[in-house]
């Protein structure tokens, strides 16, 4: 029978005779986590944690080990290939094109004037329409968007925040246009406006204001869209603003307690909403905390939902996430080596458990994936679900002495977080205050002096470099593309009933003032033609605008 850890260091551990340089004298994880050598069964199963000694099964409270007990045996998880650029037409073709190639989902990415709320004729749009995702400003629009694809079978993931209510009205009028009902649609509304005031950007107004809105489509969602999750609670942009992976955690959680509590303040019930929140975060380079790091993810939301706020409904404690491989990872020197970090990342979210999955294009550090690029991103999943092996075992790093640790590690420095934002005064207050931007700033800081020094490598860019050249297979968006979108506006706006318009957005006005829920004013504006710049401006008069925040 073997004896302690330390009786086995004292025996094996010997200063090594080598002629090969040696590596770092102290061993991290990516996010500082300081590594031991080796690890035993006292390192999987701290005391001091309440949920650490008992993995249990998948399925079962807390879920560390995932939230279905067949997991990917079942049925693999979804893959999404986010994409949107030029114009609704042409993003059409690329969604269309995707689905042919065995793509189970949509994923959207609008562009920037889209995301903040501006027409595609805006003085604000200038230079942007089109350039990062699609400009949706009408009907006609989100019409082209998803024209012959049906919106009974597949699910939808909008990737929008400051307008997220604008949207989701969008998509149920096209959805109606297809005689498909608000029970019947499918899919994902980010709607994570906090998030923007700590690390994106892309927010209309400010906070408190933005809150409401996101409550109004929680409250909208649960009384009419059953299959629709109306809200994905984004840790994936703090951690590319260089968040560390207990940070993540921490912040992801915080933004999603101040969110439930003011539903719960709006006199929603826990368990009529929250089986449909949903999360979304990065999958970094290192695979074992990356993989961690999921595992603590369910095992802290568990317990938030259970203890903290009561709920008894199981699919209230299931967090269910989808990821994102990190495109900050990704270098425009030597990008064939992206293929590599991307197929590592999607293998720890695999791993750890997600149930969708978006990867990286090798092309993405120089521009916008090309159609080539895109399908092999595609292929990378199906090759992982289908020839791999990883998705025929449920939670297969499950009991790993070093996973464990790590899981339960990530928990501790994640919950400390939550405390010291809780002593803030809770999400908005914190933010208020400049704390998460701060502590981010921090982390970036320090990565980034690791780097600059070689003691962080990264292939081809501080070590192990060559020159090479991206190329000319890269995809531009032309510039007729933005006439284009401005000129189908323009047509659009002359064809609509002007009146109705205007009393539509009346009617918004006087519901933004009072307290009724906005989303079906929104609504009413949207099927009377009134344009995404125009509701928005509603908002911006009434709710103020923001324009920066502390710490930013």
């Amino acid at each position: 029978m073997s004896g302690s850890k330390e009786e086995w260091r004292s025996k094996t551990l010997r200063p090594a005779v080598s002629r090969v340089p040696e590596r770092q004298a102290s061993f991290h994880t990516d996010s500082g986590l300081e590594l031991d050598a080796v690890y035993g069964p006292e390192d999987a199963a701290p005391p001091d944690l309440d949920y650490g000694r008992d993995l249990g099964y998948p399925g079962e409270f807390p879920y560390t080990r995932g939230v279905q007990p067949n997991m990917y045996r079942g049925r693999v998880w979804t893959m999404r290939q986010y994409s949107g650029y030029a114009t609704a037409a042409e993003t059409n073709r690329r969604y269309r094109y995707l689905l042919e190639q065995g793509q189970t989902g949509l994923s959207v990415a609008f562009d920037l004037p889209t995301q903040i709320g501006y027409d595609s004729d805006h003085p604000q749009a200038q230079g942007e329409v089109g350039k990062v995702g699609v400009p949706v400003c009408t009907l006609e629009d989100m019409q082209v968007l998803l024209d012959g694809i049906p919106l009974d079978q597949v699910s939808t993931s909008m990737t929008i925040n400051a307008t997220a209510s604008v949207l989701l009205c969008f998509y149920i009028a096209a959805a109606r246009q297809q005689g498909v009902g608000l029970e019947q649609i499918s899919g994902t509304l980010q709607n994570d406006i906090l998030k923007e005031y700590i690390a994106r950007g892309t927010y209309a107004y400010p906070p408190r204001p933005s809150m409401r809105l996101v409550v109004d489509v929680l409250k909208y969602c649960a009384q009419h869209t059953p299959r629709w999750n109306t809200i994905s609670i984004s840790g994936y942009h703090m951690r590319e603003a260089g968040a560390t992976a207990a940070q993540e955690l921490a912040f992801t959680f915080a933004n999603a307690i101040a969110y439930v509590q003011a539903a719960l303040d709006a006199g929603l019930k826990v368990d009529d909403f929250a089986p449909r929140l949903s999360f979304f975060f990065v999958a970094q380079n290192n695979l074992f905390e990356e993989v961690a790091k999921f595992r603590a993810a369910r095992r802290i939301w568990a317990r938030i939902m259970k203890e903290r706020f009561g709920a008894k409904d199981p699919r209230s404690m299931m967090l269910r996430f989808h990821t994102q491989t990190a495109g900050v990872t990704l270098t425009a020197q030597q990008p064939d080596n992206n293929l590599i970090r991307c197929t590592v990342q999607a293998l720890a979210a695999v791993l750890g458990g997600t149930q969708s999955l978006h990867v990286n294009s090798r092309d993405e550090a120089l521009a916008l994936p090309t159609e080539e690029s895109a399908q092999l991103s595609l292929r990378t999943q199906q090759i992982l679900a289908h020839e791999s092996g990883v998705a025929d075992v449920a939670d297969p790093l499950g009991g790993s002495y070093y996973i464990e640790s790590l899981t339960s590690q990530l928990e501790t420095a994640a919950l400390d977080y939550i405390r010291r934002i809780d002593d803030l005064g809770g999400a908005v207050a914190a933010i208020e205050q400049g704390f998460q931007v701060r502590e981010i700033g921090e982390a970036a800081y320090q990565h980034q002096r690791e780097v600059d020094s070689g003691q962080r490598v990264v292939v081809g860019v501080n070590q192990f470099v060559t020159e090479t050249s991206p190329g000319d297979n890269l995809l531009r968006v032309d510039a007729s593309a933005t006439r284009q979108q401005v000129e189908r506006l323009q047509q659009f706006r002359k064809r609509r009933d002007g009146r109705q318009v205007k009393a539509a957005l009346a009617g918004l006005a006087a519901a933004a003032q009072g307290e009724d829920n906005t989303v079906p004013a929104i609504l009413e504006c949207v099927e009377r033609g009134a344009t995404l710049g125009e509701i928005c401006q509603v908002l911006r008069n009434i709710f103020g605008e923001q324009q920066g925040m502390a710490g930013l």
